[in-house]
């Protein structure tokens, strides 16, 4: 995962920044429970949303607890968890699985093969638990391989394919909201695939890397180009927040909300930051340049 669906810690209140930090180390505590250090290093604030939402809609009874961890050595730190907790910590230690599956596949790295015989015991166990999302994730990110391997340049179809990819994990049940959480994880996934691709744009043109904005950044003005990426952004969350809306989610819907109108955006944010910095930067070097030429 990305790690793009986050909060915006200075828009919370005290008590839901700490109900999101127990939400988080009850991920982690279901993943050091079920698969040991392996498992909480693949640790991520995507799932960390999805345990959020799930558990907000279908309100399981949860297990509130205290405990240290190698981060929070001194003070014992609360922690909740539910079978919701449970659900993501396979998904994460799915998704990783099949991450070092196609590092291996697409660039037969090192990384890719250790990281294969590290998890697949592991992996094949989740596969037999959850056959239906582990043949959809399967399924996707193969399409994403092919598309990165023609060089498909068709934006809203390659972040679709992650969409439909993260539309299948947020049907933990094939019940009455079954539509509307396959909207909202289908627009999410676009949005968290459209926005790794803006984040890495500079690199892959610098690298020759893959990159379906390419045609995009190549093909419009600067400032053309910032104004499209944002609006299909904007446009994606929106389409999320109005899925959102027909959930009855209660508890912890702020904090929810927080992510979607709010989080989400952080590293937009600070991506533009970076970039204002180093045009800034880039103009007093090309100033100090031409003054010492005259």
């Amino acid at each position: 995962m990305f790690g793009y669906v986050t909060i915006n810690r200075g828009e919370l209140k005290v008590r839901e920044l700490e109900t999101y930090e127990s939400y988080y180390c009850g991920l982690c505590k279901s993943l050091q429970e079920n698969y040991g250090l392996k498992g909480r290093v693949t640790l991520s604030y995507d799932v960390t949303f999805l345990v959020l939402v799930l558990t907000s809609l279908y309100e399981p009874k949860e297990e509130k607890s205290e405990s240290r961890c190698p981060v929070h050595p001194i003070k014992k730190i609360p922690i909740l968890q539910n079978e919701i907790s449970r659900y993501g910590a396979d998904m994460n230690l799915l998704l990783t699985y099949y991450h070092f599956e196609d590092d291996w596949k697409d660039e037969k790295s090192l990384k890719g093969i250790a990281g294969i015989h590290f998890y697949k015991k592991q992996a094949k166990k989740i596969c037999k638990k959850y056959p239906r999302q582990s043949r959809v994730i399967c399924k996707r990110l193969r399409e994403l391989a092919v598309y990165e391997q023609k060089g498909e340049t068709d934006i809203d179809l390659v972040a679709g394919t992650f969409g439909h990819l993260m539309e299948e994990l947020f049907v933990l049940k094939q019940d009455r909201w079954e539509s509307y959480l396959r909207k909202f994880g289908f627009f999410l996934g676009k949005f968290i695939y459209i926005m790794d691709a803006y984040d890495d744009l500079e690199k892959d043109l610098k690298n020759g890397s893959y990159n379906p904005l390419k045609p995009f950044y190549h093909s419009r003005t600067k400032e053309e180009y910032e104004n499209s990426v944002r609006e299909m952004l904007v446009m994606m969350m929106a389409e999320t927040g109005n899925a959102f809306e027909h959930l009855p989610c209660v508890e912890e819907s702020q904090i929810i909300k927080n992510i979607i109108y709010s989080g989400v955006w952080s590293n937009y944010n600070k991506i533009q930051k970076e970039k204002q910095e180093k045009e800034k930067n880039s103009g007093v070097g090309r100033a100090l340049y031409l003054k010492l030429r005259q």
